[in-house]
């Protein structure tokens, strides 16, 4: 797996950048926007994602681990290939993905040229509890979608059941504990649950 690549930029075309790494140059396919951020002649880092197929080996960049991850974990809901999750990442910042799936918004989400609102509402429902897992919450303060998943996940990792562990963290949510980050949330959630 090639995780970054790291040079001078050779060439930047309308849809991948070429990248020379130790002599070898790599043909990097990107959203328009990182390859804006690029320039011929300059070193480059990208964090990168190879896709192989049977007649092809692919190099997506990104400029940052959270929107290559973010690429990697769109691919995993059916009917989303590289492309489109390219094109998502090229409409949507990470940031505003991760709300739209987290908060079920098909309206943001069906902005993206291919994605229809059958396909919105199935990435809603295949992603939103994956989501949580891939990107960190903002420091300004994480979304309730976000917050609720990660909290829940982390008292399943305990060994409460998926309903308690929902029901508490709705509990300390609704008790109007907003401005909380993750840990203030999960000791709130413990406390209410008790002792295992």
């Amino acid at each position: 797996m090639i995780s970054t690549v790291r040079g001078p930029v050779l060439s930047i075309g309308l849809d991948h950048a070429v990248v020379e790494v130790g002599g070898v140059g790599f043909a990097v396919h990107a959203t328009p926007a990182t390859l804006a951020g690029l320039r011929r002649g300059e070193e480059s880092r990208l964090w990168t994602s190879l896709v192989v197929r049977e007649d092809s080996l692919t190099l997506y960049g990104f400029p940052d681990a959270e929107s290559r991850d973010l690429f990697g974990l769109l691919q995993t809901a059916s009917g989303v290939g590289p492309r489109l999750a390219l094109a998502t990442l090229a409409v949507l910042t990470p940031d505003q993905l991760c709300h739209a799936l987290g908060d079920g918004n098909l309206t943001v989400l069906t902005q993206v040229p291919g994605i229809g609102r059958k396909s919105a509402e199935r990435l809603v429902l295949e992603l939103r509890d994956k989501v949580g897992a891939v990107v960190s919450p903002a420091p300004s303060g994480p979304d309730r979608g976000r917050l609720r998943t990660e909290v829940s996940e982390a008292l399943v990792g305990l060994g409460f059941s998926a309903k308690q562990a929902e029901q508490s963290v709705e509990a300390v949510l609704a008790a109007g504990h907003d401005g909380l980050d993750n840990s203030a949330v999960l000791r709130e959630a413990l406390t209410k649950l008790g002792p295992k």
